[in-house]
């Protein structure tokens, strides 16, 4: 499909955090042994009280999670009001599926460096056009994403493309994104 790299983040709380962030590195590490495709590997922090997410973002990081997303206040789940603020102030790489972010969250993503996703599950993706708008007015960095649950849901580059363009930020919009996800990777990396 033309992937040079794919990261794992695994939906993780106070549970099971300490439980998949080892079995994910172990399993990219083994993969990264005999493919040339890089995994990294990392966790997506979902479903926990607000006051939580700043010490489970620091734990994933401690455990050696390359890379922390963090769910967002998708209007499709029941995320707690303010979830979206204390994963951008507890310094998550990535805000999954960010919903109807408040304006004020999308400023501080964007002085905090913290990618917003572009994402390409149904029902996360209802709100993408609501926050490119945003995201393209106070200058916060995009990410396209899968938010793949299996092998079925990778993009290919086309449908990417489709994904990006129903932004409606332009013919651009997805080289944008995908230069955001290389310049992230880089970061990380």
């Amino acid at each position: 499909m033309g992937y040079s790299c794919v990261a794992i983040t695994d939906h993780v709380d106070v549970s099971n955090l300490d439980f998949v962030i080892p079995r994910l590195i172990n399993v990219a590490r083994d993969l990264n042994q005999r493919q040339s495709v890089k995994v990294i590997p990392g966790a997506e922090i979902t479903h926990v009280p607000p006051g939580l997410i700043g010490s489970l973002v620091k734990k994933a990081r401690e455990l050696g999670a390359e890379i922390v997303l963090a769910h967002g206040e998708t209007i499709i789940e029941p995320v707690a009001k303010g979830t979206n603020r204390a994963a951008i102030l507890s310094g998550v790489d990535i805000l999954a599926h960010p919903g109807l972010i408040e304006v004020e969250d999308l400023k501080l993503a964007t002085e905090r460096g913290v990618y917003l996703e572009i994402s390409a599950r149904h029902g996360h993706s209802f709100t993408n056009g609501y926050v490119a708008r945003w995201a393209k007015e106070f200058g916060a960095r995009l990410v396209l994403n899968s938010d793949a649950h299996s092998p079925h849901d990778l993009m290919t580059r086309q449908f990417s493309q489709m994904v990006a363009h129903g932004t409606g930020l332009g013919e651009n919009a997805f080289e944008e994104m995908l230069g955001n996800s290389r310049d992230l990777i880089d970061k990380i990396l």
